[in-house]
């Protein structure tokens, strides 16, 4: 298979060709760019159909492929934008805490910020072969029902283990869509929503662009307090939690067996729902995750989020929401009225790929990568920044929360190592409010190899020796 690096190099000879012809002229023939370039016909198509979607060359089926009609020159002045400053009003959407995990780095950077897998731990050939399988199948390409496909539903309520069954489900496009749709349901413009503290970025986000009012609940090692949540929604009258309750993202804590019953007596006594995120139940390390908080859960209280994004691949962008109730009803209706349902393609692509053989032997083999990984980083800290500490040395997840000396700021940290090659994400992004320290969040799952743990870790001690500019 022709890796993307090979392409875009043919697609840039391919481009500076047609700079050197005029408007309809024809292009050599891809015989001729193997020739020259030593690859494959495959690799050339690939990088032909890269410069026809960019406007600069067309094809005509039976003569070839022929230089694209110039575009008209502009006039070099710039367009006038001012008048959407006071069109748009005010700005209650950032999505920086969100990108730092998503920007894809340059090559020679060392990625200690993403959320996601390196190509290297992605289950490719059985992500490639469950695709084909799916493709093939007669209806692959008819409407799916529009809160999934009988299958994936089904698949997930039994993974669950709970008492859940395949009408509870709603499959989403992602973990994300799904918690789009989960806040909007239960906390309204203007409501209060209480939130882990710290908490995930992509969570803050929604909740700002939805307009809702977040109040922070502490964390700490055995997960949310359930005696802080009984006072926020004492409070606030807040009717709704957001937390994750294994791996929790990103102090990694678990919550404890004696926390369940407590977090869950205190959202009824409050009349309110939780939203649980299970975006980690994959990922465990040594052992499997615990059980997610749904299987405790009798009378619908819960509101959970699945997704195979995480352990699968980013672009498997496929999620769940359960529930119980009329809030399924309410749910349901919020997703079909964003985007109506998932392509079917997509769903077909994950029932293939869950129920084969390989997926059980991916997951284990991630499991053992990403314990070594974990450890590699653990290591590395310890030798070269032991003035940094790990308040919860995870068993699941894909990152270390990093306490750092009073005197060193992350954000700052994070821009000189930046500028050392290194990315990490500044704990400010994680907190609502205000912090209570300085903490930095280090992933060990988007490096390429063990090795370059390591390295990163040596270029951030590098960065912590240079004054921030």
């Amino acid at each position: 298979m022709p890796s993307d690096s090979s392409v875009a190099t043919v697609a840039s000879a391919i481009r500076a060709e047609a700079g050197r012809l005029r408007a309809g002229d024809r292009l050599p023939s891809t015989r001729e760019f193997v020739r020259r370039l030593g690859v494959s016909p495959v690799t050339v198509s690939r990088a032909l159909a890269v410069v026809v979607s960019e406007g600069v060359v067309i094809t005509r089926p039976g003569e070839g492929s022929f230089v694209a009609p110039r575009r008209a020159a502009s006039s070099g002045q710039p367009a006038d934008f001012s008048w959407q400053t006071l069109a748009l009003g005010e700005r209650r959407t950032s999505a920086g805490g969100v990108l730092v995990s998503l920007n894809e780095p340059p090559p020679e950077e060392i990625p200690l910020a993403s959320g996601y897998l390196n190509p290297s731990l992605l289950p490719v050939r059985a992500l490639a072969a469950a695709m084909a399988r799916a493709a093939r199948r007669p209806d692959a390409w008819q409407r799916p029902p529009v809160t999934g496909i009988a299958g994936l539903r089904a698949w997930f309520a039994r993974s669950t283990g709970g008492p859940v069954d395949a009408g509870d489900v709603i499959v989403t496009a992602g973990a994300q869509g799904a918690l789009t749709a989960a806040f909007r349901a239960l906390a309204p413009a203007g409501e209060a929503l209480l939130v882990e503290s710290p908490t995930y970025p992509g969570a803050l986000a929604v909740a700002a662009s939805a307009g809702i009012r977040i109040v922070p609940v502490p964390v700490d090692g055995d997960g949310i307090r359930p005696d802080a949540v009984a006072r926020a929604f004492a409070a606030t009258g807040a009717r709704a939690v957001y937390c994750q309750p294994t791996f929790q993202n990103p102090t990694g804590a678990v919550l404890s067996a004696a926390r369940r019953p407590q977090l869950l007596a205190a959202a009824a006594a409050a009349g309110a729902f939780i939203i649980e995120d299970d975006y980690g139940r994959y990922l465990g390390h040594e052992r499997p995750a615990p059980p997610p908080l749904i299987t405790d859960d009798a009378d619908g209280r819960v509101v959970h989020l699945a997704s195979l994004t995480k352990p699968a691949s980013p672009s498997l962008r496929i999620g769940a929401l359960i529930a119980r109730g009329p809030v399924a009803e309410r749910l349901r209706d919020i997703r079909v009225t964003d985007d109506f349902f998932v392509s079917r393609p997509l769903q077909e692509t994950a029932l293939e790929l869950v129920s084969s053989p390989a997926w059980p032997r991916h997951l284990a083999s991630l499991a053992r990568s990403l314990a070594t990984r974990r450890a590699a980083l653990a290591a590395a800290l310890a030798e070269r920044l032991p003035q940094f500490t790990i308040p919860l040395l995870t068993r699941g997840g894909v990152s270390l929360w990093v306490r750092l000396p009073g005197h060193i700021d992350g954000d700052q940290l994070a821009s000189v190592a930046a500028r050392h090659g290194t990315v990490i994400s500044p704990g400010r992004s994680f907190y609502p409010a205000e912090p209570p320290g300085s903490f930095i969040r280090l992933s060990f799952a988007a490096a390429a190899r063990p090795e370059d743990l390591h390295e990163g870790v040596r270029r951030l001690a590098l960065a912590l020796a240079v004054p921030a500019a």
